[in-house]
């Protein structure tokens, strides 16, 4: 388990649930635009908005964007998305609760002095490599300290494809390289006494994303480190692709209880990230915000119309959150691959539906047109509190 740290008034990690986070994608000196999509955004159940701040006028700017949505009503915590300029960061680590960052904005630029003739390493470039760590930590000393005044949080962000020439020249464009990035700047602020860190590994092809994010928690555990983990596809495009390559890489990772913070990248208004980032935690288990349905696809044993028993099924249990109902197409499999729902709906004959409680038959032979409003009649007698939780719970 990570530990635990705060984003304004957001847990996150130590056994938080895992938070649903996207980012806006209009012009941040519009503050009316992004206040307004930023509003959208946390009714479609995002908890973390990322901004981004490319200069210096942007970053200030997330003061009034604060501003507007705490005047709203909305105290979201909101992070500020740093590309290329430190002093954004600086500036907006005053006035926002997280910043991100990337590892290879803060190392020295590309100059050709860490080209590797056959693949030889030698000792005065693995002098320069240290003194180029070191000159990272002081690059970082105003930010780190900025933020451990004003208590926020950071995310180091390593990205597939903008990696050091440095990082590249030792371990090429590989996930050893994205881990090891990271770690250099894990160790650069746990130098400095700054731990409000959550790290990432970004990368559009899913497996880099998984491998090196594994590679990361590998290495952070070795060390003694236990920082929270955000998880993402970076640009995974749209409609189902999108949507299956997220599932992919974050469901993986999620999986093997790595992460705690997600954001599901798609090329769509951002508001449609979330319905999918929640049934990501749905399906693995991690994060339960609505009813689950246990459905076999049926086959030639099956003696109802199991597809409309299922839509309408859904239609009138879908608010019961949390709760399992198994819809089975017979008696042969269906009450043993269903056997940890709470309630059962299985075909017993042509036409007919035995219920059940559990692995218990309630009432058996119902016939069809009757059944599933005999379901919802003894959901509801024995489930005390139908009504749905909040996302947050």
């Amino acid at each position: 388990m990570s530990r635990q740290i705060h984003i304004g008034h957001l847990t996150l990690g130590g056994g938080a649930p895992v938070r649903v986070q996207s980012m806006t994608n209009t012009d941040t000196l519009d503050t009316r635009a992004t206040v307004e999509q930023a509003l959208r955004m946390v009714e479609a159940g995002c908890e973390l908005v990322r901004i981004t701040a490319p200069d210096v006028r942007a970053a200030e700017n997330l003061g009034r964007i604060k501003e507007e949505l705490l005047r709203r009503g909305c105290e979201v915590p909101l992070v500020a998305d740093i590309h290329f300029n430190p002093k954004a960061a600086e500036v907006a680590a005053t006035l926002v609760e997280k910043v991100r960052v990337n590892p290879g904005n803060y190392t020295d630029r590309n100059n050709g002095k860490w080209s590797v003739v056959s693949g030889q390493w030698s000792a005065e470039m693995e002098k320069e490599y240290q003194a180029e760590i070191d000159r990272i930590g002081e690059r970082m000393a105003s930010l780190i300290d900025i933020c451990k005044r004003h208590h926020t949080a950071m995310r180091i962000g390593t990205n597939h494809g903008s990696l050091s020439e440095r990082i590249m020249s030792r371990y090429g464009n590989t996930p050893e390289g994205m881990a090891q990035s990271a770690l250099e700047f894990a160790q650069v602020c746990r130098a400095q006494d700054y731990h409000d860190l959550v790290f990432s590994m970004k990368a559009s092809n899913v497996k880099v994303m998984v491998d090196s994010t594994r590679l990361f928690v590998q290495k952070m555990h070795a060390l003694g480190m236990d920082y929270p983990i955000h998880l993402g596809v970076t640009e995974a495009g749209d409609g189902m692709q999108g949507r299956l390559k997220s599932a992919a890489g974050i469901g993986a990772l999620l999986l093997d209880g790595i992460g705690d913070t997600i954001r599901v990248s798609l090329t769509e208004d951002p508001e449609a990230e979330m319905p999918v980032a929640y049934d990501i935690l749905q399906a693995v288990g991690a994060r339960i915000t609505q009813t689950e349905y246990i459905a076999c696809p049926s086959c030639g044993r099956t003696l109802y119309d199991i597809q409309t028993a299922l839509r309408e099924i859904k239609a009138k249990t879908r608010h019961l959150v949390g709760v399992k109902i198994g819809v089975m197409g017979c008696i042969v499999n269906g009450p043993g691959e269903m056997a940890d729902a709470d309630y059962g709906y299985v075909g017993s004959g042509p036409g007919k539906i035995t219920l059940y409680k559990g692995k218990e038959v309630v009432k058996r032979d119902i016939p069809q047109e009757h059944a599933v409003d005999e379901l919802v009649k003894l959901i509801d007698s024995l489930t005390p509190d139908p009504s749905p939780l909040k996302r947050g719970e």
